[in-house]
Formats: C-alpha cells, sequence, structure tokens
C-alpha cells in the first residue's frame, strides 16, 4: 500500500469515505422509512386513496379525512365520524378531480367505519385481503398523494384482537398522524388489511386499522333506514339490490315524516328498481296527497306496465281513488269516481278472485249508497270465507242503512258470536256497538247486559262517558239502583260535567234521595246558572221535601228559562 503522504492515495480513501456514507445512508432510509416504489403494488394502491370532505346543510366544511376504493363501481370505505350530520359529501382522488358521494352503502358508528359509493366513472379498487394476518406480519400505510407514490410508512403488526364474529382489530408500531386517518394498512402483497383509525392520543407511537373485511361485509338491508349509524348522516342511504329487500326498505321509508326527503327517496327507488311496481305507486300516493291528481294517474297507469300481477295494481289504484273520493278536502278530479274504483277493483278480482277484492268492492257499493247490493257482497263472503266479526259487523251496518233494524240487531249479534266466551279484548267494540243498538231500539236490559260483558272485559280505564251511557240503559229498565251508582261514579270521575250532575240528581229524585238531590241541583247551578235542569230538579226536591214555597220559585226559574217539563210541575205542586 503507498504511503499515505501520496496525495492520490488521501483523495482515493476520501472518496470510498464519502461512498459508503451515501450507501449507509441509504440503508438507514430504507430500513426506517421505506419508498413505495419499492414495492410492485405501490402505484396501484397510492391511485386507490382519495380526500373525502363533508358538508353540512349549509355547504359549510364539516370534516376532512380519508378513504379508498374497494370496487370498479366507485365503491369505497372510510371513517364513518366525518359523515355525522353531513348532508352532502364529495372525494378528491388522486389525480386532483372531484366526484360527489352518492349515497351509503353500510356504516357502524362503534367501530367508525362507513362504506359509501362514488359517482365516479370508473375507479381503481384496491383489493381485500381474504387470509387473515399475522402478528410480526410486515405491513404499510399508505396516505393520500396527488400525482405521485408517497411515502408509505412501513410497520409491524404488534398485536391482533377479534372483534364481530372473527375480524381482526390490528395494532401496528408506526406512529399515527392526522393525514394517515381512513388511508388502508396494506400487507406484503399489496392486499387491503385494515382501515386506519384516528390516534387516541396526540403523540400516538402506535396506529390501530380495523379489518377491512369486516367493513366490507356491511350491507344495506331492508331495515337499514332505521339503522341508528346511517340515521345520523343525511346523504342518501342505498336501495337494496335484493328485490324483497328493497320492498321492505320502501314500507319501512312509509314513515318517514319529511315529505322532501320521501319524495327523493322514491325517486332512487323507481331508478334503481324500474321493474317493481310498489315505487310507482308510492308516488302516486305522495302525488294524490299533494293533489297532483294528474301525476298520480300517470304514475299508477306506469305500475300497470310494469307489474307482472296486474290484479293487486288495480287493487290499489281503487283504493287510491276509493280514499280520494272519501276525503274531507272536498277537491276533485273528473277521472277519479266511485264507478272508476269499482271497475279497477272489478278488474282486479277478473284477474285473480280473492276475497279482499271482493271485500274492496262493498266498500265502494256502501260508498255510493247501494246498501242492499253491498250486503249481497259481504253476505257471499261470510258464505265463502270470511265468518269474521268485521265482515258480520260491515253487513249490519248495510242493514242499518237499509232501516232493517232487526237484520242490523241479529248481524251485530253474530258479530259477537264469533268470539268465544271468556271474550278477547278483539271483542270489545262489537260488544258496545250492540249494547248502543240494543239501547236505540227500547231494549233495556239486554243492552245493560253487552254494557257488563263490555265492561268486564275492559276492567278498567273505563271513562265516564261509559257509565252514563250504561246509566241511561239501566234507568230505562227501571233498574235504579245499578243506574244510580254508575251516574254517581261517572259524576264522581268528572265533577264539572253539567250533565251528568244533572242526571244525578234526576235519579235521586227517582229512588227518594231528595236532599241528596237537592245538593246534586245545586252543583248545576253552580256549574251553569243559565241551564233550566238544575233549578227544575232543585224544585221538585224541594218541593217533595215540604219546602213548596222555594220549590215553586226555582221551578218559575226553570219555566223561564224555557223548560216545558216546569209548568205541568208548578200546576201540580200549587194544588192545595
Amino acid at each position: 500500500m503507498p504511503p499515505f503522504s501520496d496525495k492520490t492515495t488521501i483523495d482515493y480513501i476520501r472518496k470510498r469515505e464519502k461512498e459508503m456514507r451515501k450507501i449507509i445512508f441509504i440503508l438507514i432510509t430504507c430500513l426506517t422509512c421505506p419508498m413505495c416504489w419499492a414495492q410492485p403494488w405501490a402505484k396501484k394502491a397510492s391511485n386507490a386513496v382519495f380526500t373525502l370532505k363533508t358538508f353540512d346543510a349549509n355547504g359549510q366544511l364539516l370534516a376532512s379525512s380519508s378513504g379508498f376504493y374497494v370496487g370498479i363501481d366507485g365503491d369505497a370505505m372510510g371513517c364513518f365520524t366525518p359523515f355525522k350530520g353531513a348532508s352532502r359529501a364529495v372525494v378528491i382522488d388522486a389525480q386532483g378531480k372531484e366526484w360527489p358521494v352518492l349515497e351509503m352503502t353500510g356504516a357502524n358508528e362503534m367501530y367508525d367505519v362507513a362504506r359509501f359509493r362514488v359517482s365516479v366513472k370508473k375507479s381503481a379498487p384496491l383489493t381485500i385481503a381474504t387470509d387473515s394476518t399475522a402478528r410480526g406480519s410486515e405491513s404499510w400505510i399508505v396516505p393520500y398523494s396527488v400525482k405521485k407514490v408517497p411515502t408509505c410508512p412501513k410497520g409491524i403488526i404488534t398485536q391482533t384482537e377479534k372483534f364481530a364474529d372473527g375480524y381482526d382489530y390490528f395494532t401496528t408500531d408506526i406512529p399515527m398522524a392526522d393525514a394517515y386517518v381512513g388511508c388502508p394498512l396494506v400487507n406484503a402483497d399489496g392486499l387491503v388489511i385494515g382501515l386506519m383509525q384516528p390516534a387516541a392520543t396526540q403523540d400516538a407511537t402506535r396506529s390501530y386499522a380495523v379489518s377491512a373485511a369486516y367493513v366490507q361485509s356491511l350491507r344495506i338491508s331492508g331495515l337499514s333506514i332505521n339503522n341508528q349509524s346511517l340515521r345520523q348522516t343525511n346523504i342518501d342511504k342505498a336501495i337494496p339490490d335484493a328485490a324483497d329487500e328493497a320492498l321492505l326498505s320502501l314500507f319501512m321509508a312509509a314513515s318517514m315524516s319529511d315529505s322532501v326527503q320521501y319524495a327523493r327517496y322514491l325517486e332512487r327507488f323507481v331508478s334503481k328498481h324500474p321493474e317493481l311496481p310498489d315505487g310507482y305507486v308510492s308516488q302516486a300516493r305522495l302525488c294524490a296527497a299533494a293533489s297532483r291528481f294528474d301525476d298520480a294517474d300517470s304514475k299508477m297507469r306506469q305500475a300497470l306496465k310494469v307489474a307482472r300481477q296486474p290484479d293487486e295494481v288495480h287493487y290499489q289504484y281503487a283504493q287510491l281513488i276509493y280514499q280520494h273520493m272519501l276525503s274531507p278536502s272536498g277537491q276533485t278530479y273528473d277521472a277519479w269516481t266511485l264507478d272508476r274504483a269499482l271497475d279497477e277493483s272489478r278488474q282486479a278480482y277478473q284477474q285473480n278472485p280473492l276475497s279482499v277484492y271482493r271485500q274492496q268492492q262493498a266498500q265502494i257499493l256502501f260508498a255510493q249508497q247501494k246498501y242492499e247490493e253491498a250486503y249481497d257482497v259481504y253476505d257471499e263472503l261470510i258464505r265463502i270465507d270470511q265468518h269474521n266479526a268485521e265482515t258480520f259487523y260491515s253487513a249490519a251496518l248495510c242493514k242499518l242503512r237499509a232501516g232493517q233494524q232487526q237484520d242490523w240487531l241479529a248481524l251485530l249479534d253474530s258479530a259477537v258470536a264469533t268470539f268465544s266466551k271468556p271474550y278477547l279484548k278483539a271483542a270489545a267494540p262489537y260488544l258496545l256497538t250492540r249494547a248502543q243498538a240494543l239501547h236505540d231500539a227500547g231494549k233495556y236490559r239486554p243492552a245493560v247486559n253487552s254494557y257488563n260483558e263490555y265492561a268486564e272485559l275492559m276492567a278498567t280505564g273505563l271513562p265516564a262517558d261509559f257509565y252514563y251511557q250504561r246509566e241511561q240503559a239501566e234507568f230505562a229498565g227501571h233498574l235504579f239502583q245499578q243506574a244510580l251508582d254508575d251516574i254517581r261514579r261517572a259524576a264522581e270521575m268528572t265533577p264539572s260535567e253539567y250533565v251528568y250532575q244533572a242526571e244525578k240528581a234526576r235519579v235521586e229524585l227517582r229512588v227518594g234521595l231528595t236532599e241528596e238531590a237537592m245538593a246534586s241541583a245545586r252543583q248545576c247551578i253552580s256549574l251553569d246558572a243559565s241551564q233550566s235542569d238544575g233549578y227544575l230538579f232543585l224544585g221538585i226536591a224541594q218541593c217533595m221535601n215540604g219546602q213548596k214555597s222555594d220549590g215553586l220559585a226555582n221551578l218559575g226559574k226553570a219555566k223561564h228559562l224555557g223548560n216545558e217539563q216546569a209548568q205541568p210541575l208548578i200546576d201540580k205542586y200549587q194544588k192545595p
């Protein structure tokens, strides 16, 4: 080796030292922070990542995060937090282009994850790993970058925990940064294993990711409209792909309180499932409710065009017209008449002879005041397969409106007879109606029996008006003690009701309780001195109690207030 004093040798050594330092620096850099271009999947992975921005109803920015595509049709995933309270969202892809978020396709607030679809022509997705990732495996975070391959921090999976039916929750030794939230965590093959979560602390020395396979498993179902997570965002929710789930979703959507939001939902439903008539029928109902009858009629005709079972649509068409004709709004639409409703219902029955279609025809005939024809249909249904209380009751109403009271009562008995004792509460309205009908027919004691059956069935919670009604039948049937008990209970329940106090005074007079009758009559007068009943009953009670002077004075007040019973009583008690 030449001596060190030789200048050429010294220059050679310095050059080698410089080269070694450069090599060592590169090695250290590669070990501590490898570049994406060092991996074959790097460019594809970076093209899948985007920035997500969400906005409120006023257009103000709510949040900014990251996300990434997992499907070629804009299917993407990210954190759920940015979507809370959002009315609009956009993504800015790796080329710097902005695309709107169309709809939410799944969410779970607990794990802060969301699936959504972006309105992009074609997306370049990452592939989700199907095999589990073991502790100690290498992993990389792929952050968002515009038009260049980003630096991807590398780390080791230090821990895995199982959750939600066997999915992995990862801990890595990569220090977390805000820019990584919502980004993909990939393995050595460039497959996505997780979605990065926000840091638990400001100076986090590790990071966490929830299984991307779990996020991918989230689905929109027919019940998703009521999903507590999805209800926190105002961005449209996806319509399920499967027809049965979509129809369930349509049924649930009908409970939306916001009519604008519901109308928007129906537009999207029809766009997603133009082959299903149910969407058009729902739109027709919404149009009719808004008095847009031409549009409603057009929607129903469209539903008939696409329907594979048009009988159901004819039935719905008839029902829509029938409800419009019975509406108290008074608005008319020349194309919709009860005759048109009946024709649609008959078409439904011709195509599929279901009892429900005949029942609808009977309802329409009843509305047309064709009571005998309506009764004939109900009678037919009873004889075929509708041997139930509702059909008997409907038939009974036809007879009542036709003025055939005996048949009305007999059919009410038949309605009650469809239930066996001890009665279930479903029998209650029929028992009460029969009691009232018997009372009106002057059959007071049978009416009381029916009232008693109703009271026994209901047990508690009977209103004061019920006791008043039963008391009327009891009094007319000369069941005075029962009548007194009931009217006293009604008056106790509603002491400010004038009618109950007056009736109590009348019953007390009938059973000879003059002192009690005077007290009740005075209570009437204190409640309403402009009414005559209080003075009438007070005057009678006083005369019966030997206080003729005061009694006649009060009967005179009753006469002055227009009570026609007062003068004969004055004549009676004025006699010596």
